[in-house]
């Protein structure tokens, strides 16, 4: 739901004061009205040249009648109120959503025919208009259509339109309500398979939460009293040895970490639209961050900029709670909706934010890289407890070559895994759930190989 009941004015067309006064009412003559006008004049001009006064009395009727119904529509004294709700305000590309449209006549006298019609980008679709017929003092109508938009931003609604004509057509005059409403447009999210990716500190399951505390479910240190806490978690041994009263501190199970990582940088990716490689790294980035959060991790979206979300000023960290997975989810959703190429050159700035260590899961969806970004992305890894990576191949996503792997890519994605990341190439077309499904794979693959390293290592010493 939208952001529902949008005033947009209690007043509309010809109350009050009407902006521009008689001159903007002769300017709503409509091309019959002018016809009318001009036709009036000119017969008006013959009947003086040719000396005959029925062709005057003519030209004067018709000149006359655009005039009347221009005073008739200034004259007339309307009082509107208006809504707007979207259902849903946040939608996914590709796919509809619904805006509801009501009007209510908030004065004593009926109205005559109204138009109404709607303002909206040219993306969503043609620009809906609606003629009303009488409202009664009172009444109202209502009114919806459909806008779908397979390109993500965020488009503006509004403002709403009312156009009053007289019953001969002769004149228009149109009227806007200063209100408006956004639709969000995120990325496609994409269902993925609970797999639990190998390596990761804390995930699926029962493992994904783990307590701190090492004396029961309290902490040993105790903190000051604040209003509403619970009086049985009075702390009565510190509370005297302080002279105020103290209450033990509950413990916060801690939450499996998960950077999601998105590789924004324009020398990375080619070509524009939304079946360009970027477009599905951002819908990519979206879908991992929605499942990761689903799945019960604290997650971070992180950009080759820096700057992350959620957090203060772009420079935060990770959700606090379960409680707020929701709102995280749809605050990273709008902000994918706007993001664009960034003009950096480089993974610095992200590295600069993993460097702290301790970050848990790393996923990341990189774009074309050189040897020295290629070396950069290898140093995340060892500020990670696990990291898998979809390197796009820019080749075959915007030169029309065959999905295979230059022998460049192969060398970015060895270097990459040599360091420890899970790399997977990413071709045009391809299934995010199936390459999550082979992340696993790999991943497994990697540990079982590691574990037989250790083992015959183990049987040397011996």
């Amino acid at each position: 739901m939208a952001a529902g009941g949008t005033d947009m004015g209690p007043e509309g067309p010809g109350a009050g004061e009407q902006p521009g006064g008689l001159r903007a009412a002769l300017a709503g003559l409509t091309t019959r009205g002018r016809s009318f006008l001009a036709a009036g004049v000119a017969a008006a001009v013959c009947s003086y040249v040719l000396g005959q006064a029925d062709l005057l009395r003519v030209g004067l009727l018709l000149a006359a009648l655009p005039l009347v119904c221009v005073a008739v529509v200034y004259r007339t004294r309307y009082r509107v109120a208006g809504s707007r709700r979207l259902a849903p305000a946040r939608v996914p590309a590709g796919s509809e959503a619904r805006v509801h449209l009501r009007m209510d006549n908030v004065s004593r006298l009926p109205t005559g025919l109204l138009m109404l019609q709607d303002r909206v980008p040219y993306v969503l679709g043609p620009r809906p208009r609606f003629v009303l017929d009488r409202v009664e003092p009172g009444g109202r109508r209502e009114v919806s259509y459909r806008v779908r938009s397979d390109l993500r931003g965020r488009y503006p609604l509004g403002p709403l339109q009312l156009r009053l004509s007289d019953p001969f057509g002769m004149c228009e005059l149109t009227r806007a309500f200063s209100a408006y409403d956004t639709l969000t447009v995120v990325p496609r999210v994409e269902p993925l398979p609970p797999v639990r990716l190998t390596g990761e500190a804390a995930g699926y399951g029962d493992g994904r939460h783990r307590s701190l505390a090492l004396a029961g479910e309290d902490d040993v240190i105790p903190r000051g009293y604040r209003i509403g806490d619970d009086l049985r978690r009075v702390h009565w041994r510190s509370t005297a040895r302080y002279g105020e009263l103290m209450v033990r501190r509950e413990e916060q199970p801690q939450r499996a970490h998960c950077t999601v990582l998105l590789d924004t940088r324009r020398t990375a990716h080619y070509g524009s639209g939304p079946d360009s490689a970027f477009e599905w790294a951002v819908s990519g980035a979206a879908s991992a961050a929605v499942h990761l959060l689903e799945r019960g991790y604290a997650v971070r979206l992180l950009t080759d900029t820096g700057s992350s979300v959620p957090g203060p000023d772009g420079g935060g960290g990770f959700t606090g709670s379960t409680h707020d997975s929701a709102e995280t989810a749809g605050l990273m959703l709008d902000t994918l909706a706007v993001v664009d190429h960034s003009d950096g050159g480089g993974l610095s700035p992200a590295y600069e934010v993993l460097r702290g260590g301790g970050e848990g899961l790393l996923v990341a969806f990189l774009g074309d890289l050189d040897e020295e970004q290629a070396v950069m992305a290898a140093r995340m890894r060892h500020r990670t407890t696990a990291a898998v990576a979809f390197v796009l191949d820019g080749a075959a996503w915007s030169r029309g070559a065959e999905f295979g792997g230059t022998q460049e890519l192969e060398d970015r994605l060895r270097r990459l895994r040599e360091a420890g990341w899970t790399a997977l190439p990413v071709g045009p077309g391809a299934s995010l759930a199936q390459l999550w499904r082979q992340a696993d794979a790999q991943g497994a693959t990697r540990a079982d190989a590691g574990s037989r390293a250790v083992g015959g290592m183990t049987g040397s010493w011996t």
